[in-house]
């Protein structure tokens, strides 16, 4: 195998695909990327065995063929060359030859024959949408992911798709967050679907704010999307996600109206007085007057008041901070609205235009 490529369509490809690369492997082999070299193109495979990235880069073919080579010693070569270099790599038998300029080096392969690759299942369903749909579900909820929970169907991301609507859903089971598109999907029944963690925020990382398509494909057990010349195959989690419609509340009969930028950074500063472990913070609502109050192990206090449409009964309700601002902080509208029942009940915060966005924050004592 022998092809000759500029830095810049190497480095761009290499790091389409890096990011699926874990640092500490089971397989050797899984610490590579699989080049596989035809006529005109050069296509670069990296997996961790539940997900797969593939990008293609246009190349000067010298001698097609396949190998793997480290992947993140290659990227890390790749961006210490200068700017606009030509590259040439040469792999045969167990070792591949890069050579830029008067640079040389020499890195161990291991065979193309030992990397495990996979494609998407057979009979599956087709989903097309702008990248710029995509990337606003995914941005507006991938933030309440469960990180590292023994209940794995919440370490991910619902897909829920209806003959005329995509929602995404994600919860740790303290918060919750929900975002639709309504399009007709070409679906004639609703599916669900729970893509990773790790897959999610790939996804995340590929798409643009752009009208570009992205072709998603809903196999047995698989996802997979097309993003420009990038394509991802992933497995699914194999689990049922939580009636997640009967989680939202309803018949909160205490609306708070209120600045979002000013309440964001109002948490922000009560925020640096919290308790470290809890995080928590007092909302006092009485009319037209928002107060917001934290503490913490060492006796410190912050307390910040707001002017907000408020006139429903006096309520006390604790929160967790983080969430009030992680919800805020993804909202593009200048009001947003809480609704509100009691210091027991959840918090139902929407944007105050009639939004495709809502969170659910679950209350805490303090």
């Amino acid at each position: 195998m022998k092809l000759e490529v500029g830095r810049n369509e190497l480095l761009s490809s290499l790091q389409s695909v890096i990011g699926v690369v874990e640092r500490r492997q089971t397989l050797p082999v899984l610490s590579n990327l699989l080049f596989d070299v035809g006529e005109e193109d050069l296509v670069v495979t990296g997996t961790d065995l539940e997900l797969e990235l593939v990008s293609r880069a246009r190349v000067r073919t010298v001698q097609p063929g396949k190998t793997t080579i480290p992947a993140r010693k290659l990227n890390d070569i790749c961006r210490g060359l200068p700017e606009g270099a030509e590259i040439t790599i040469d792999a045969s038998a167990d070792k591949a030859i890069l050579k830029s300029g008067r640079s040389r080096f020499t890195l161990a392969t291991l065979r193309a024959e030992e990397f495990p690759a996979f494609g998407i299942a057979e009979g599956g369903q087709s989903l097309t949408m702008s990248q710029k749909a995509l990337r606003r579900l995914i941005d507006r909820t991938q933030f309440a992911m469960a990180a590292q929970d023994v209940r794995y169907y919440l370490n991910g991301l619902l897909l829920h798709i209806s003959p005329k609507r995509v929602r995404a859903v994600a919860t740790d089971g303290h918060r919750l967050a929900m975002s639709e598109v309504m399009m007709d999907t070409g679906f004639s029944d609703d599916l669900q679907v729970i893509l990773p963690r790790k897959t999610v925020l790939e996804l995340q990382r590929l798409l643009e704010s752009s009208d570009e398509i992205v072709q998603m494909r809903i196999g047995d057990g698989q996802f997979q999307a097309d993003v420009d010349t990038i394509r991802l195959t992933s497995k699914l989690i194999d689990g049922r996600f939580p009636d997640y419609e009967r989680v939202v509340p309803e018949g909160g009969d205490k609306r708070l109206t209120a600045n979002r930028e000013r309440m964001r950074q109002a948490l922000g500063r009560a925020a640096i007085l919290a308790n470290e472990k809890f995080r928590g913070v007092r909302l006092q609502l009485e009319n037209n007057k928002l107060s917001l109050q934290t503490h913490n192990p060492e006796h410190e206090e912050a307390e910040e008041e707001l002017e907000v449409d408020y006139s429903g009964a006096p309520l006390e309700i604790g929160f967790n901070v983080v969430y009030l601002l992680d919800a805020l902080g993804v909202m593009d509208t200048d009001d947003f609205i809480m609704d509100l029942k009691s210091a027991d009940s959840s918090g139902l915060i929407q944007e105050s235009s009639d939004g495709d966005c809502r969170y659910v924050v679950m209350p805490m004592r303090l």
